[in-house]
Order: structure tokens, then sequence, then C-alpha cells
């Protein structure tokens, strides 16, 4: 199998497995155990973790609360600040193109009365639009109100890759003293990220996008010029100051921290990796442009210094859907959305709010190339994808 599916998961690195290993089998204690060494020693290991995870953000680590992932941590900062007993604001903005976990929480926070606002993305239009995918900021500025509690926006698309202007959308928000939420999962390892310079007051994360494990995120809740209230959703037991009770995980968060910071030093602009990544990306498109007959980019152009991460590459054809292409080349992973919404037979819902056709929804997927992807494995998965293509041309 060729596995270019990276926005949906990432193989753990083995530096990340051998850093967690031992506290899974030789130092397992219970890190709230301080009654004796051992405990004391997981406390301790986990603790200086935390501090690394935040420091690479630029987070204060006196805010970061530990979670099972980013669905968990997305919960905590919209209903906990939407629910906060001290809230006294019932309207919440929420960008088109956010990730199910993000819509289908304010879905249901709309329905238990909570004024939800949905702020559109520029659309793709016939060129290659630039900013295709990211944040209209004049209808966003517009529709925030006195009432604006939160405003939701994502770092970088889990389904085009698009980088979206989060620093012109906090300053936007402030001056109306609401709040900025802000999925980072999809930049981590992917762009340099500074949540302090960004301005964002609640961040969230899941390691198993950046070469981590599953069932292991993060939330950062205030720590800014802003204050944040979250009201918990987890109870029972006190730990993390009593935001999210539960006993938690030496092994997987240091195996985060580890992550987080190998992640953070391939991001940087003229790391090898993130050039590497970037060429196999547009080798990748150069092979399937030159074969297949009216391919075309979803989202912004992959030239340097626009809205697109390395690695993405997102486009629709003209003729097949996507989940028959996906069908036809077994020896491929990729996918035509997001991993999280595939229950859902619908059209992709970040590509239909960029302006494309339910039809040109349907026949568009998503690669995604990542540290373990390899020149031979793009040639090869090329060469396949075009095959199958070409026997659909002549059935």
């Amino acid at each position: 199998m060729i596995y270019l599916d990276y926005h949906a998961t990432t193989p753990c690195d083995p530096r990340v497995v051998e850093a967690m290993l031992p506290w899974l089998t030789e130092r397992f204690a219970n890190p709230h155990s301080d009654s004796h060494a051992a405990g004391r020693q997981a406390g301790e290991a986990m603790a200086q973790a935390i501090d690394s995870i935040a420091a690479t953000i630029h987070a204060p680590a006196s805010s970061l609360l530990v979670t099972s992932g980013a669905t968990e941590s997305i919960n905590l900062a919209m209903r906990g600040v939407l629910t906060h007993p001290r809230n006294r604001r019932n309207h919440m903005v929420v960008c088109s193109t956010e990730h199910p976990a993000v819509l289908d929480v304010a879905a249901d926070l709309q329905r238990s009365g909570v004024d939800v606002t949905h702020v559109g993305v520029h659309p793709q239009g016939d060129g290659d639009n630039p900013l295709a995918g990211t944040i209209d900021l004049d209808v966003l500025a517009n529709a925030i109100t006195p009432d604006t509690a939160l405003v939701n926006v994502m770092l970088v698309n889990n389904e085009t890759g698009v980088i979206q202007p989060i620093a012109e959308v906090a300053r936007i928000a402030h001056a109306h003293d609401a709040l900025v939420h802000c999925d980072i999962t999809q930049a981590i390892g992917r762009i340099p990220i500074n949540v302090s310079e960004l301005g964002i007051d609640l961040v969230s994360a899941s390691a198993h996008k950046f070469y981590g494990p599953k069932g292991i995120g993060f939330l950062v809740a205030g720590g800014g010029e802003r204050r944040v209230r979250v009201r918990p959703q987890i109870v029972g037991g006190g730990q993390q100051q009593g935001l999210r009770s539960g006993t938690m995980n030496p092994a997987a968060i240091i195996a985060m921290e580890t992550a987080i910071r190998l992640a953070a030093a391939a991001a940087e602009p003229q790391s090898e990796e993130s050039t590497r990544i970037a060429g196999l990306r547009d080798h990748f498109w150069q092979i399937l442009n030159g074969s297949i007959e009216g391919l075309r980019l979803n989202g912004p152009p992959l030239s340097e210094g626009v809205w697109r991460v390395p690695g993405n590459l997102n486009l629709h054809l003209r003729e097949i859907e996507g989940e028959t292409w996906m069908a036809a080349t077994p020896g491929v992973a990729f996918s035509s959305g997001s991993a999280c919404s595939s229950v859902n037979p619908s059209a992709s819902h970040v590509l239909r709010a960029m302006g494309l056709s339910e039809s040109q929804a349907r026949r568009s997927v998503r690669f995604g190339m990542g540290r373990f992807t390899t020149i031979q494995e793009i040639e090869t998965a090329g060469d396949e994808l075009i095959a199958a293509w070409k026997r659909f041309q002549l059935s």
C-alpha cells in the first residue's frame, strides 16, 4: 500500500515510539501518586513534557490542558466558553469550511439556543485564485456583534491545505472583545506556529496528525491578554485544575512532546523535510496533470508564498467521481475528504463552500504527502492512478 493520506493520520515516528515505550513498561506509575518515588518520577517527566509542548508553540504551560485529542479539545473550547456561568454572550461565529468536529458542536449548541453565524470563504473561481478557500475577512467583520463570545477558524484546512489568516481574524475578533478558538492540528509540522504572535485565545490539536500516537491531544485555554473561562466537560478527580479530570497518560504525553518538537523543526520553511515534501507534491501534480485531461486544482495554486501547506494536493477530475477512482486503485491510499466525515455520503462541504458544484466536489480527491513518502512511491502511485483513469476512458 502506498500511503498518500497524511491529512487523515500519520504513522508514529520511530523516535516517538522509542520515547514512549519506557513509560508503558518500566516507568508506568500513576503520575498523580506523589506518595512514592515512582509516581513522582512519572509526574515530573509528564510536567516537563507539558512545559516543552507549550514552549514549542509559544503558549503558557499553565494554560495547556491534555485531552484525548482535538475533538475533545474543540468540545471543551466551544462548549466551555459558551456555557460558562459567567459568560453573558450568546453568539458564535464559525468559518464555513471548518472540520466536522467544529461544525457539529456549533450545530448542537445552536439547538440549545446559541446564535451561530457561518462565514464563507473566497471562491475557487475559474483561475488560480491565491485566496481560494481563505475566510472572507470583510464578511467576518460584519458578522461579529457585541453579543459574540467566540470566533472559530482553523489554521490549516484538513482537505485543501489552505492556510487561514489567523492573525487578522484575531485582530478583528478582539476589536469586539470576542475570543478566538483555532484548531491547529493540520498546521503542526507543516508551518511554523507561534500562538502568542497569532493572538489565539484557545488552541486545539491532536498528536496523531503530526507523527504522534492516537488518543492524545491538548487544548490551550487562555494565558494571553484576554481572560478565558471554560466550563469543564469531564469532571471527577480534579486533575488539571479541575478543568479536565481523569488520570493522565505520561507515556502518550511524552510521545506527543517528542512528536511536536520534531514537527516544529520540520515545519521551518527552508527545512530539508518541508522542502522535500513540497517537491514531492509538485512532482506528483506534474505527473498526473501531464497525462490526465481536464484535471483541475482545488484551492490556491502551488506556487511558493501562497496560502497552501506543503504536501497537500486537492484536485477534481472532469469525468469520474473520486470514490470510483479510489476503488479502482486499491494499492494507493488517498481520500475524497475528511476522514471524520467519511460516514456522510454528501459531497465535501469544504469544496461546496468554495463554489464548486456538487458534481465537481464528488469528482474531487485529496492527496497528502508526509515525512515517510518517497519519490518512488509518488511515481508508482502516479502510474497506477493514470492507468486507472485510462481504463475508464476506454470503458
